[in-house]
């Protein structure tokens, strides 16, 4: 059984195919214009409207089965109310495709993707049997929740734990990345330059009642940049900040549900300076390989294919 995956989120158009074994994705960076710190959702239904044919085209080749279901993110997380443009142009053609070919197709959140390819890349898919918690950090969301299984349309409920209060992790560190100079999203770069820099940096972020708060550090790199400190330092600082405020996030989750494993998604947490701090301060924490910590089709895949087979051979 061959599954195709589309996801169209305010970073990446991305497709993947998924055969019960192993993942073939494609992605492409959404275009933004030198200095600037993201995209806005008109010009990002444009270019994902561009993308899609080319992305499809180059999965496909090469593929001679035909897929035999859909997964799509429709949405940002799986709450109600949860909206962006940029999905209508995946959920558009996941849905005229099944439609033409009268296969299923699935429905499901962004983070919903996010969290089951990285389950998926950390070989524990089987966490789904059971409650688990979740992060899922990147430039447009930075929260904690607590996931059970489900009975009803959705393979795991997820229930918000913790959050940003403002600022979201991704977007501290691509806002930093372009105040230095980087190319937008800044997150590699940043972390190479990081690793230039040796010095111990203590830093701890705000946190209330689980969430936390990371606006402030926008002005701190300012104030940093402005009195001749390296790059190399200021990257780590940023990064730093995010992976307290992220340890913080784990505290207050495991506070209200217990010590749970957990599950690291989202662009942010292929960052592998965040992971090898965080690994070495809790227990029953689990990463992705990059490519599936990124935004990615491979995730909706993967979930429209236990949705569709009953998780044979995987849960």
């Amino acid at each position: 059984m061959l599954v195709l995956g589309i996801d169209t989120s305010n970073y990446s158009t991305s497709a993947a195919l998924f055969d019960g074994k192993s993942i073939k994705n494609i992605s492409r960076l959404l275009p933004v214009k030198e200095g600037e710190r993201g995209l806005r959702q008109s010009d990002a239904v444009f270019h994902h409207t561009k993308a899609l044919p080319l992305v499809v085209k180059e999965l496909f080749e090469g593929v001679e089965e035909k897929p035999s279901a859909i997964g799509v993110t429709v949405s940002p997380t799986p709450r109600e109310g949860s909206y962006m443009p940029c999905f209508l142009c995946g959920e558009g053609l996941g849905s005229s495709l099944g439609a033409v070919n009268d296969i299923p197709v699935v429905r499901l959140s962004h983070q919903e993707g996010h969290i089951t390819a990285a389950l998926f890349s950390a070989k524990r898919l089987d966490l789904m049997r059971s409650p688990f918690l979740a992060l899922h950090v990147s430039g447009g969301t930075t929260e904690s929740v607590l996931c059970r299984p489900s009975e009803g349309e959705r393979l795991f409920a997820a229930e918000l734990m913790g959050a940003s209060l403002d600022l979201k992790a991704g977007q501290l560190i691509d806002r930093a990345g372009v105040l230095m100079g980087l190319d937008f999203p800044c997150g590699m770069e940043l972390e190479k330059l990081a690793l230039g820099c040796g010095d111990d940096i203590k830093v701890r972020p705000f946190a209330k009642d689980g969430s936390i708060s990371l606006s402030g550090y926008e002005n701190k790199v300012k104030e940093m940049l402005s009195r001749g400190e390296s790059r190399e330092y200021v990257s780590k600082y940023v990064l730093t900040a995010v992976m307290e405020g992220i340890a913080l996030l784990i505290e207050g989750t495991r506070k209200k549900a217990g010590d749970l494993p957990l599950i690291a998604s989202g662009g942010v947490m292929s960052n592998m300076y965040i992971q090898k701090c965080l690994s070495g301060r809790f227990e029953d924490i689990f990463f992705s390989e990059p490519a599936l910590s990124r935004d990615n089709g491979g995730g909706a895949a993967v979930y429209a294919y236990l949705k569709t087979c009953g998780g044979k051979g995987l849960l």
